[in-house]
């Protein structure tokens, strides 16, 4: 099954929720939507599922109009953010519910139950309530309740925010597993970069209602085309910096002065943004030619086994990504080192130019 949104709009009492959505689906596909709260997420995959109408616009199954068609005459399934499940019912009925209310045989119950449990690692607790159950488990559960139902389409929205890191990284690679596996039409909600390049398939980024591109996700990772897609996918974001070249020189805030050579050769003169990702910004001098910038500590944020370091330069919050524990008073001096072959080169209008891997417009 494959599915295609033509000029999808939603909307709200006079605001758009979702804005001149064009999207091919392809049966088996693995499709990330990338996005902040709000961007339109949820709403979009509402709409896929039959819950909500678009105002405008169509979707299409293979070569039939499903716009109008109910969720409940779709084979759709979906996991939301919170661990829903049936309070009343043991692991093994929560898991059995969908496939027993459309009154499937009983032994073909009981072999499809069995085989998702082993999968999502719940086939000890089957007869455990919920209320015995952790978060994670929980999150299985209705995860298994999604799979069971062997769906075209298979909906996820964040259904990992609310689970610890560890969890969320023993969940993702049993997901990413699974859906390989499937013939499913997959479509998985984060607002995590992190997440979304390691689920990998496809990735649509989203911003206000918007689609601002698609691709497969590896690809629109090394050339977002636009900064606001490069600023949503990098986390932390990616440090954006005004410079011009001039007089056969590449000038970047107030301390990089580089020769125009290699990655900037093709470039003419005038104005341009420049964009450099927090984790190719290096305490230590990488090579010969690595730039240096000079500035102070604003704040050294330790976040698990990575330091992010804030600091100020040419007028912009920059932040330096660096593997390990770094203990840094606030204020105190830093030095820090780029490779100019690494920045990413925008129009004024913020449109991608020329990226680091290879894309030159």
């Amino acid at each position: 099954m494959g599915l295609t949104l033509k000029q999808i709009n939603k909307i709200v009492e006079g605001e758009h929720h979702l804005a001149d959505i064009n999207l091919t689906l392809a049966s088996g596909s693995r499709n990330v939507l990338l996005g902040r709260t709000l961007a339109g997420k949820t709403s979009l995959l509402r709409i896929l599922a039959g819950l909500d109408r678009p105002t405008t616009g169509a979707i299409h199954e293979n070569d039939r109009d499903i716009t109008g068609i109910s969720v409940r005459k779709r084979s759709v399934a979906m996991v939301y953010q919170q661990f829903i499940n049936y309070p009343s019912f043991n692991v093994y009925k929560n898991i059995a519910s969908p496939l027993l209310v459309a009154g499937q045989d009983k032994e073909e119950v009981n072999q499809r139950v069995m085989d998702t449990a082993k999968l999502l690692h719940l086939d000890p607790m089957l007869d455990r309530m919920p209320s015995e159950l952790s978060g994670g488990q929980q999150q299985r559960v209705a995860i298994a309740r999604a799979l069971v139902k062997d769906a075209d389409l298979l909906l996820l929205d964040e259904p990992l925010v609310n689970l610890d890191y560890k969890l969320r990284e023993e969940l993702l690679e049993e997901l990413q597993a699974i859906f390989e596996k499937r013939d499913s039409v997959v479509v998985y909600t984060t607002t995590e970069p992190s997440e979304a390049l390691k689920l990998g398939g496809n990735i649509i980024v989203m911003d206000e209602g918007k689609v601002l591109q698609t691709g497969t996700t590896s690809e629109v990772y090394r050339n977002p085309a636009t900064v606001k897609t490069a600023e949503l996918f990098s986390d932390p974001p990616i440090n954006m910096l005004e410079g011009e070249i001039r007089s056969g020189r590449v000038m970047i805030g107030d301390q990089l002065d580089i020769e125009r050579s290699g990655l900037f050769s093709s470039l003419d003169e005038g104005q341009y943004l420049f964009g450099i990702r927090p984790n190719h910004l290096y305490l230590n001098r990488q090579a010969d030619g690595d730039a240096r910038i000079n500035s102070t500590v604003k704040i050294s944020e330790i976040n698990g086994s990575e330091t992010f370091i804030h600091f100020e330069y040419g007028g912009c919050q920059m932040v330096l990504q660096e593997v390990g524990v770094d203990t840094r008073r606030i204020d105190s001096a830093l030095t820090c080192y780029v490779n100019p072959e690494k920045f990413f080169v925008y129009s004024s209008q913020g449109d991608l130019l020329i990226s680091p891997n290879g894309f030159s417009a």
